[in-house]
């Protein structure tokens, strides 16, 4: 394939966008329909690059690579493998979906639009980037378009979740920019991250800064950017008040890929550059998988408001994902034998991250759908929707059911396969986390139970069913909740042979540490 598809992931949104701010703001269907294409042409597009990606080979595909930059040795380069196709396709599928999600959008929609756009192609750019210039300045591009779409079309307290997410964002942009020069000058002044991977263990092994070994300080400087990204405990206080604020598109998108950066990042960086910081930090982040995942449940139990409860529950959710990606560290550390468990860890950590993807963006959407009618989001305020609305209730139980991980729907694989990686080595630990489980189910219940169950609140006897444009972004989402839950098979599949490697090249490194 010689027609440079990754780049038309990226630039296929830029494009629509830039045709965006040339039509006159009073022609808004036209304005919707030109990022509906250009975002259906770039779902397209991903869908064609998952069925040619070859699952069986190691290392990346469909890379391209120009000079940008000579005198600083930047390169445009792209490239997939089986970490970055699972997040780029959902990408390509919740931008889509939020088109239509937006479709009620009145205020500034040429702004609104152009602004989506470029939001999209910034999230694709960073799972697509293989030079750290470039990865940096689309992870910089997301923070942009985000600040505004919150903070111009938000709820009352927008500006300030809108600086607020910023000044997070930005402070852990920092720190990842001075670690990203710290690799640049120690690997020989290249941005290249393929290069890096093979050259940063090696170049960075005994060295000290201010008495501190420097591969540890480059990896918490790393940890850090992508902890707030996540959010891990403690850098969480952002998220809950962005979501409440941010309109329902953006919501999904925020909760649906921004988290999952974090987590990529970690993995597509920490891990494979720095494999002895990610063995050093393998406990740490152990503790703090189980914190987010008590932590984010209790919290949301506590909530009134559906939309912060369900934001609440992406740091849960997210929490199984780190927990998986420790097993994977600690079972080459504790025992270089324990394969079974790292690659149970680290694949149901990537599944986890593609999965709850899908279930956040139905949560959300489903929040939205109950705002635009009732104009309120207070648990309480409802009760016995499920006679009016049975259609959008009984699409609401999927979703929550989906959430509080029920066997045969796609939330529960991806968790078991993190606890049952982690259990080997962090017993305790996964014991502890398991009654985060039990936990979802009581919130998410609870929250049925008052809204759906029960007589109906006749402030509510008219109130519409959910409509055929609604249902047609939750459609597809649907699919994948019950079809992964059946048959995660094909993801796993796609990601194996990648994960597999950055296994060896983890405990390759901590067996070394041991001898």
């Amino acid at each position: 394939m010689d027609w440079n598809i990754l780049s038309w992931l990226i630039w296929l949104p830029i494009l629509g966008s830039a045709v965006i701010i040339l039509i006159p703001r009073e022609k808004a269907d036209t304005i919707k329909f030109v990022a509906a294409v250009a975002t259906g042409i770039q779902l397209l597009v991903a869908i064609v690059l998952w069925t040619k990606f070859d699952s069986s080979t190691v290392g990346f595909q469909f890379q391209e690579k120009v000079s940008w930059i000579s005198s600083l040795n930047v390169h445009y380069s792209l490239g997939i493998d089986g970490l970055s196709l699972p997040m780029a396709l959902l990408t390509a599928l919740l931008s889509f979906l939020c088109i239509f999600v937006s479709w009620k959008i009145e205020k500034a929609i040429k702004g609104y639009f152009a602004l989506f756009l470029l939001l999209d192609a910034g999230m694709m750019g960073v799972f697509l980037s293989l030079d750290f210039f470039l990865f940096y300045i689309f992870w910089e591009v997301v923070l942009l378009p985000m600040f505004f779409l919150i903070g111009m079309w938000g709820g009352s307290q927008r500006e300030y979740a809108a600086i607020k997410f910023f000044l997070y964002t930005l402070a852990g942009s920092v720190l990842m920019f001075i670690a990203i020069l710290a690799l640049y000058f120690a690997c020989g002044r290249t941005f290249d991250m393929i290069e890096i991977m093979a050259i940063a263990p090696t170049a960075l092994a005994g060295k000290l800064w201010w008495g501190f070994e420097s591969l540890k300080v480059i990896w918490i400087l790393f940890f850090i950017a992508f902890a707030i990204k996540v959010p891990i405990f403690p850098f969480h206080t952002w998220l809950p008040l962005a979501h409440v604020e941010a309109p329902t598109a953006v919501s999904v998108i925020l909760a649906g890929v921004l988290l999952k950066m974090g987590t990529y990042g970690i993995l597509r960086i920490s891990y494979p550059m720095l494999p002895d910081g990610a063995v050093w930090f393998a406990g740490a982040l152990a503790v703090l998988a189980m914190i987010n995942i008590i932590w984010g449940a209790l919290c949301a139990l506590a909530q009134t408001d559906l939309k912060k409860m369900v934001a609440y529950s992406s740091i849960n959710h997210m929490g199984f994902v780190m927990l998986g990606m420790s097993a994977v560290v600690a079972a080459g550390a504790k025992n270089g034998t324990n394969l079974i468990a790292a690659e149970a860890g680290l694949n149901g950590a990537v599944l986890q991250m593609f999965n709850h993807g899908i279930i956040t963006a139905m949560l959300f959407i489903l929040v939205g759908v109950i705002y635009d009618r009732a104009h309120h989001r207070n648990i309480d305020g409802f009760g016995g929707l499920g006679v009016r609305m049975p259609i959008y209730t009984g699409i609401v139980a999927l979703a929550f059911f989906a959430g509080l991980g029920l066997p045969g729907l796609s939330g529960f694989i991806g968790e078991a396969m993190c606890l049952i990686g982690a259990f080997p080595v962090y017993r305790g630990i996964v014991i502890v986390s398991v009654f985060g489980i039990l936990l979802n189910a009581a919130y998410f219940l609870w929250a049925f139970q008052r809204i759906f169950l029960g007589k109906l609140n006749e402030k509510y006897a008219d109130l519409p069913e959910i409509n055929r444009r609604e249902i047609f972004t939750l459609v597809p989402l649907a699919v994948l909740v019950i079809f992964l839950g059946i048959y995660p098979t094909p993801v796993l599949d796609v990601m194996k042979t990648t994960l597999s490697h950055l296994i060896e090249i983890v405990q390759s490194s901590s067996l070394l540490a041991l001898q």
